[in-house]
C-alpha cells in the first residue's frame, strides 16, 4: 500500500469547505464534490459516515475479519482515487456498494473462487430457509445463528446468499456482478440455503 493511502482516516476538527448552515450537514454529494477537488476532511466525513456499512458488506461476504478491513481500506482507496467520477445519477451509497462488492468480487477472483456454472436448464426452484426470508428483521440470536452459519458458506455460494437474501439484489443484478448467468444464480442461491438448513440443524441439535 503506498503512503498516500493510509487509512483509517483521522478525524479532523477543521470544518470542510462545503458552506451549510450546522443544521442542515452536507449531502454525500457535496461532499464528494468537495472531496474531488481535494477538500481531505470532505472524504473523511464519507469515510466516517460510510466506512461502518462498507466493513459490514466486506465481512458478511468474506467472513474474515482481517480480509474485511483490509477490502475495506481498499474500498476507500478506491473510492479517493473515484469520487470525481460519481455525478449523482443514483444514490452515493448504491454507488459505493457496487464499488464495494467488485472490490470483494476482484479479491475472491485473486484467490481463485469461481461461482459454480450450470446450465439454464439446471435451474432449482427456490427455497428460503426457514425464518431467514428478511434477515434484518430476525430475532438477535436467530441472526447470529444464521451469520455464524453463513461464515461456514463456501465463498461463491456466500456471495450469491448475501447479494440476493440479505443486501436485496434480484438474480438478474446478482448474474451481472459474479459475471454469470441468471440460472447459475438461482442454483447457487439453492445450494447456499439448502446448506444453511443443514447448518442451522447442526447448530440446534444438543451437544
Amino acid at each position: 500500500m503506498t503512503e498516500a493511502a493510509t487509512f483509517p482516516l483521522r478525524q479532523r476538527a477543521t470544518p470542510f469547505d462545503v458552506t451549510l448552515s450546522a443544521a442542515q450537514p452536507a449531502t454525500d454529494y457535496e461532499l464528494t464534490r468537495a472531496a474531488s477537488e481535494g477538500d481531505m476532511s470532505a472524504f473523511e466525513e464519507l469515510y466516517a459516515r460510510h466506512s461502518r456499512r462498507v466493513y459490514s458488506l466486506c465481512l458478511r461476504m468474506t467472513a474474515n475479519t482481517a480480509e474485511a478491513e483490509d477490502l475495506s481500506q481498499e474500498v476507500f482507496i478506491q473510492l479517493y482515487r473515484k469520487v470525481g467520477s460519481f455525478r449523482g445519477e443514483s444514490q452515493f451509497t448504491t454507488w459505493l456498494h457496487r464499488l464495494t462488492v467488485n472490490q470483494v468480487l476482484m479479491h475472491f477472483r485473486r484467490k481463485g473462487v469461481r461461482v459454480e456454472q450450470t446450465t439454464e436448464d439446471g435451474e432449482t426452484p427456490a427455497q428460503v430457509v426457514k425464518g431467514t426470508e428478511n434477515p434484518g428483521s430476525m430475532p438477535v440470536v436467530d441472526r447470529i445463528a444464521l451469520d455464524k452459519a453463513v461464515s461456514q458458506l463456501p465463498p461463491g455460494y456466500r456471495a450469491v446468499f448475501v447479494l440476493h437474501d440479505v443486501e436485496g439484489h434480484e438474480h438478474e443484478e446478482v448474474a451481472k456482478l459474479l459475471g454469470c448467468s441468471v440460472g447459475t444464480s438461482k442454483s447457487q442461491l439453492h445450494k447456499a440455503r439448502m446448506k444453511l438448513r443443514m447448518l442451522l440443524r447442526q447448530q440446534n441439535e444438543p451437544q
